[in-house]
C-alpha cells in the first residue's frame, strides 16, 4: 500500500489562506498557517513512516482565490529548491 498525503488549500473567513494536511492512511489532520508549519508537519507527519511518502495529492477549496493558490506555488518550488539543494538531487525524476 501507497503511501498519500492530501494538502488541501483553504482560506479562513479573514481571507487567509491555509493548508489542512492529512495522513490517508490514519486520518490525521494538522492546519499549516505558512509554509515553515507545512514543511515542519509534513516532516513530523512523515517520521512515522520512514520519511517514504509516495505521493502527496493537492486541492483548493472552490473559493480560494487564484494569487493565494500562485503565493503557495511560488513557496513550494522554493521549498523544492532547497531539499534538492540539501540532498543534492532532483525530488523528480525525469522519465528517460
Amino acid at each position: 500500500m501507497s503511501l498519500v498525503f492530501t494538502s488541501v488549500i483553504k482560506v479562513d473567513e479573514n481571507n487567509e489562506w491555509f493548508i489542512e494536511l492529512t495522513d490517508t492512511s490514519d486520518g490525521r489532520v494538522e492546519i499549516c498557517k505558512n509554509m515553515d508549519e507545512y514543511k515542519e508537519k509534513f516532516e513530523k507527519m512523515g517520521e512515522d513512516y520512514g520519511g517514504n511518502v509516495d505521493e502527496v495529492k493537492w486541492s483548493q477549496d472552490d473559493n480560494v482565490p487564484p494569487y493565494h493558490v500562485d503565493e503557495i506555488r511560488q513557496a513550494m518550488a522554493e521549498l523544492q529548491a532547497e531539499v534538492e539543494a540539501k540532498i543534492g538531487r532532483p525530488l523528480m525524476e525525469e522519465n528517460k
